[in-house]
C-alpha cells in the first residue's frame, strides 16, 4: 500500500546537516575529508571528547528525562542505552530506536514525547559512531553491527520489540531484521539509506563541494541547500541538535563504521514481520526505486510523505508519530 500525506510546513531544524552527513558517510566522499585512523570509532583528542559531551548533554536535555540509563557490554564495545519505562502499559511491545549517522539518541527529541505516552521506549547510541557508546573491537560488516544490536537487546531483557531506524539506522534495523527476525514484532524504516536503493547521483554530486572546507563558503552553502531541499531560513545553526551533529562530525572518526547494504529481492520477500517504510518526497536518500522495492515485502505499509526531506521524522513528527503508534498497536 502506498499513500501520500500532506503535512505542516517544515520547521527550523538541522535538516541539511543530517542529510550531508548521511551522504558523505555512505558514498565514499568521507575519504576526501577523513584523516584516517584505526577501524575503531574514536574521538580525535580528549578535548574533542569533552566538547562533544557538552554539546550532547545540551541536545539530550530536549528529550523527556529517561527512566533508566544503561551501558550494555557487547562483542564490539559498550552500548549507551536509554529507557523510558511506560507504567501501566504492560500489554504493549516496547520500541527500540536506532538513529541516523552522527545524530545519536538526541535526534528523537520531537518524536519521543508521543511514543513514551503509549509504551516503553529504548534508544541506542550506535557503536562506532558519535554518541556515548564506546567501541573496542572493529566491525567487519553490517552483520557485525546487527550482532551488537541483538546483544544489547538481550542485555536489556528485550525479548521482542518494534525496531525503528532512520537513515543509516534504518539500514542497521533492516540488517537486524534479516539476521534476527525473532527479535522483531515489526520493523520501521524511515528514509533508509542504501537499503532499498542507491544514493541519488545528483545528491552525491552536490555533496562534493559541500564537504570540502577549502571551497568558498557561498559554494558550500548553495550545495548544502540543494542537498537538504531547504532555504537558509529553515536551518537554525544554534539549534542544540545541529550543534551536536556538527561537533561530532568534526571531532569523531567513524571511518570504520560499516555502511548499510541493499537487501536482495529474496531477503525482502523473506521478511516475516510487518514493515512500515516512510520515504521523503524531496531530496530523498532512500533511492528512486525504494518505494517499488519495498512492495516486495509481504506485509509492507509504504508511504511517501510530501514536503519532506531526509529529515522526515523531525519535519512531520506529530503526524508520523500518530501513524506509527497505530501501526505498532496493530502488531503488538
Amino acid at each position: 500500500m502506498r499513500t501520500n500525506h500532506s503535512g505542516p510546513k517544515r520547521r527550523r531544524w538541522p535538516t541539511v546537516l543530517l542529510t550531508l552527513v548521511a551522504v558523505v558517510s555512505t558514498s565514499g566522499l568521507a575519504l576526501l575529508v577523513a584523516t584516517g585512523g584505526p577501524a575503531v570509532g574514536h574521538f580525535r583528542s580528549p578535548d574533542a571528547r569533552q566538547t562533544y559531551a557538552d554539546a550532547y548533554a545540551e541536545a539530550l536535555d530536549r528529550l523527556p528525562e529517561p527512566t533508566e540509563t544503561h551501558d550494555i557490554e557487547t562483542s564490539f564495545g559498550t552500548v549507551r542505552a536509554y529507557a523510558w519505562i511506560a507504567k501501566g502499559q504492560r500489554d504493549t511491545t516496547p520500541v527500540v530506536l536506532l538513529p541516523g549517522r552522527s545524530a545519536a539518541t538526541p535526534m528523537w527529541g520531537d518524536n519521543l514525547p508521543h511514543y513514551v505516552e503509549h509504551r516503553t521506549v529504548y534508544a541506542f547510541d550506535v557503536i562506532g559512531d558519535t554518541g556515548l557508546s564506546e567501541q573496542t573491537i572493529p566491525m567487519r560488516n553490517v552483520g557485525d553491527a546487527a550482532r551488537w544490536v541483538d546483544e544489547a537487546m538481550a542485555g536489556l531483557d528485550i525479548e521482542r520489540a518494534h525496531l525503528m531506524g532512520h537513515s543509516q539506522g534504518g539500514g542497521l534495523a533492516a540488517a537486524v531484521a534479516v539476521r534476527h527476525p525473532e527479535r522483531l514484532a515489526s520493523l520501521t524504516l524511515i528514509e533508509p539509506v542504501l537499503t532499498l536503493g542507491s544514493l541519488p547521483i545528483s545528491v552525491v554530486v552536490d555533496s562534493i563541494p559541500a564537504s570540502l572546507p577549502f571551497l568558498p563558503q557561498s559554494w558550500r552553502e548553495a550545495a548544502l541547500n540543494r542537498i537538504g531541499g531547504v532555504t537558509d531560513e529553515e536551518v537554525d545553526p544554534d539549534d542544540p541538535l545541529a550543534r551536536m551533529i556538527a561537533v561530532g562530525s568534526q571531532h569523531y572518526d567513524s571511518s570504520g563504521l560499516p555502511n548499510p547494504v541493499q537487501l536482495t529481492d529474496a531477503e525482502l520477500k523473506d521478511l516475516p514481520m510487518p514493515v512500515y517504510v516512510a520515504i521523503a518526497s524531496d531530496s530523498s536518500l532512500a533511492g528512486g526505486e525504494a518505494a517499488d522495492k519495498a512492495q516486495l515485502i509481504p506485509d509492507a505499509q509504504v508511504k511517501i510523505w510530501p514536503d519532506t526531506t531526509h529529515s522526515l521524522p523531525m519535519q512531520v513528527a506529530p503526524a508520523l508519530d500518530a501513524e506509527l503508534e497505530a501501526f505498532w498497536r496493530t502488531h503488538d
